[in-house]
């Protein structure tokens, strides 16, 4: 594990970019988050929420997701949505970095759209970090 990411300024700074750059292209978007795979808050947007608690909520949450795709034997997990009567949250790890996005999109996105834009910040954000 990179001890860490959390403590960088560089990775802090990026996420943070990030974040206001999924903003700005998605409207719906209400709430996100980068977070350490063990539950250390990276950056969010907007900061007004207990970072260290969603973290560690955030990153408990993977981790069930991850030991359910494992005991039922269907591969890793790629993704988990959470559906509620005010939008939805997609929550996805970062490719091959031990960070995860959670991001709650309010219901003017369809969870497809919300999906895709999860997608593809999850993907910058690993470009960024290589």
């Amino acid at each position: 594990m990179s001890p860490g990411l959390h403590t960088k300024p560089a990775v802090v700074k990026a996420a943070s970019a990030l974040l206001a750059e999924m903003k700005d292209a998605a409207s719906s978007l209400t709430y996100a988050a980068l977070l350490t795979d063990d539950g250390f808050d990276v950056a969010r947007l907007p900061g007004q929420t207990d970072g260290a608690r969603f973290a560690g909520m955030a990153s408990s949450m993977q981790a069930l997701g991850d030991a359910v795709a494992h005991e039922l034997k269907i591969g890793t997990s790629e993704y988990i949505i959470i559906a509620s009567g005010k939008g939805y949250v997609v929550q996805l790890r970062v490719p091959g970095q031990e960070l995860v996005l959670s991001a709650l999109f309010d219901n003017d996105a369809t969870i497809g759209t919300a999906l895709a834009v999860a997608r593809s910040f999850a993907q910058k954000m690993a470009d960024l970090l290589k």
